[in-house]
Order: structure tokens, then sequence, then C-alpha cells
């Protein structure tokens, strides 16, 4: 009878207090716990997902830009080239990716001296650049995006110094 009695206490408490009792009494995690890291792991998974779609439209809108930025120049009548067109780049290493090249030259005195006149009317960031067939470039706002090198271009045109002929050099 005393068995029964422990039995039919342990029943009640059973269906009074459920299995989560049983586990804080052997230090196991309980349902409330358990409930909650899953929702901490799908927050967290959410996060990133929402991460990667965010990061994904910044590409998309640095795309879209780029193309605008291209659609600009080419109405404007601007031109990009690649080094190798012009034999490549002799020894020269560019930090950026385009540079605006405001004028290029045989003779190295004729380089230095546009590119003293450059720097000294304003903040354009003047480098010479050599190319292996000989000629001596001078460039000016180096730029790694194409959107920003094209609205430098259009501040630059507007200088003394930008001959009519200025373009876009692309360092690959």
């Amino acid at each position: 009878m005393k068995q029964s009695y422990i039995l039919l206490a342990l029943a009640v408490m059973m269906t009074v207090t459920g299995c989560d009792f049983f586990r804080k009494i052997a230090g196991r995690p309980t349902s409330e716990y358990i409930e909650e890291k899953k929702l901490e792991i799908l927050r967290a998974e959410e996060a990133a997902a929402r991460a990667r779609l965010d990061s994904l439209q910044q590409e998309q809108q640095a795309v879209r830009d780029s193309i605008a930025a291209l659609d600009s120049l080419k109405q404007q009548g601007g031109t990009i080239l690649n080094p190798t067109k012009l034999g490549g780049l002799f020894a020269t290493k560019l930090e950026s990716r385009y540079y605006i090249i405001v004028g290029t030259f045989r003779a190295r005195s004729n380089a230095e001296t546009l590119l003293r006149e450059v720097a000294d009317n304003g903040d354009y960031a003047p480098a010479l650049i050599s190319f292996r067939n000989g000629m001596i470039a001078v460039g000016v706002c180096p730029r790694n995006k194409i959107a920003d090198a094209v609205a430098a271009l259009d501040l630059v045109r507007n200088e003394a110094f930008c001959p009519s002929d200025v373009w876009i050099l692309l360092n690959e």
C-alpha cells in the first residue's frame, strides 16, 4: 500500500510539474531553455541572411552606378584605355585602379613640368606613369571606382591644365 501511495504521488507530481522538474533536478536543460536557444539560433540565421541580402543589394547598386558612370562618360565622349594597349606599364606600380591622364609625353622634363603645374593647382594627387613604349603620362585623381573616376574627370576638365583629349587609364 505504501508503494501505491508513492507511485500515485510520483504520477501526480509528473502531471503537475512535467518533465522539466526532473530535468532541473538532474541538471539538464529545461524545455524553456531549449526553446530560447532555438530562438537565438533562428535570430542569428535571420541576421546573417539579412546581412547577405544587404551586401548583395550594395553590390547591385555599385554595378548600377558603374554602368551609369560609363554611360555618362560615353555621352561626354570620354575614353578609357588599358595600359596593355599602350605597350603596358614600365616598372610603375599604380596604387589605384583608375587615373585621369592629363598629358602624355616623350620627354620626361615635359611630364615633370605638367606634374608641377597640376600639383600647384589643387589636391589632385598627380603621378608620373611610365609606359613600355617610352611615353610618360601625368595621371591625376587616383580612384578605385569608375563612378568616382568619372566624377573626378568632370572636375578636372574645368581646370586650366586639362587638355581637351583627357582620358582615363584603367590599371588592370
